[in-house]
C-alpha cells in the first residue's frame, strides 16, 4: 500500500467508508457510558512518533493520536488510550470526544471535523466506550494535560497495517481471543487496541470487521 498522506483526498475516502458502516451500539443502564476520539493527524515534526525510525518526509503521513494515562490515575494508569472519557449528562459521544480531545493533548476542533462512528465496545471494567472518528487535520500542536496524560503518540496508521497484526492469543479464561496491535517493538492492548483494529479494517481497507467479542488482558479489567 502507498504511504497514507493526510489530505482532504484520504479524509473523503476515510468519511466515504465510514457513511456505508452501520456501527452496533449498545444499550443498556448497567454500563456507564464513554467516548474516545479516533483522531487522524499527521506526524509534523515527528517529535512524538513512538518508538518507530522515521522516514524521509514522513510528517506528512497520516497518524492516530494515541496516549499513555497518567500514571497517578486510579484506574487504567499508564494504559495506552484514545483521548477520552465519561459521558456527561445530556452530552452525545460527540460532544464528548471532542471535549476530552481539547482536554486531555489540547486540540479543539469543531463538530465539522466529525466524520463518523465505529462499534461500541462494552469492557469488562463496566464501560461501554463509543468511538467517534475525527478529522484533525495538518500542523497540530499537542499539550498533554498532565492530570490525565503522561504522554502524547502520533502512530502512523501504516503501523497499523503490519502483517503480523493483529496478535490474537488464547488466555484460556475467555471462549474469545485477547487482541493485541503492535506498534514498534511493543504492543497495545484491547480495548484500544480492538478500536484500532476495526479502524483499520473498516476505514482504511473497506472491510466489515466487527471486533466487540475480542478479550482483554486481565489488567485491564479493573
Amino acid at each position: 500500500m502507498a504511504h497514507l498522506i493526510c489530505d482532504q483526498s484520504l479524509r473523503q475516502d476515510i468519511q466515504n467508508r465510514l457513511n456505508h458502516f452501520q456501527p452496533v451500539i449498545h444499550q443498556g443502564p448497567e454500563m456507564r457510558q464513554a467516548a474516545v476520539a479516533v483522531t487522524i493527524v499527521d506526524i509534523m515534526d515527528g517529535t512524538d512518533v513512538y518508538g518507530l525510525q522515521p522516514r524521509e518526509n514522513q510528517k506528512q503521513d497520516a497518524a492516530l493520536i494515541l496516549t499513555r494515562r497518567a500514571s497517578g490515575l486510579k484506574a487504567h494508569s499508564g494504559q495506552w488510550a484514545f483521548p477520552g472519557g465519561k459521558m456527561e449528562k445530556g452530552e452525545t459521544p460527540e460532544q464528548t470526544a471532542l471535549r476530552e480531545l481539547e482536554e486531555e493533548v489540547g486540540l479543539h476542533l469543531d463538530p465539522d471535523h466529525i466524520i463518523g462512528r465505529l462499534d461500541d465496545f462494552s469492557t469488562r471494567s463496566g464501560y461501554t466506550i463509543k468511538p467517534v472518528v475525527i478529522w484533525g487535520g495538518t500542523g497540530k500542536r499537542l499539550t498533554p494535560n498532565p492530570e490525565e496524560v503522561d504522554s502524547i503518540h502520533r502512530i502512523p496508521v501504516e503501523e497499523f497495517l503490519r502483517e503480523d497484526a493483529p496478535i490474537l492469543h488464547q488466555t484460556g479464561i475467555s471462549e474469545n481471543p485477547m487482541l493485541l496491535m503492535p506498534v514498534g517493538d511493543s504492543w497495545i492492548a484491547a480495548p484500544t487496541a480492538a478500536i484500532i483494529y476495526q479502524f483499520r479494517e473498516v476505514a482504511i481497507l473497506g472491510n466489515e470487521t466487527r471486533v466487540a467479542h475480542f478479550d482483554q488482558p486481565v489488567f485491564a479489567w479493573k
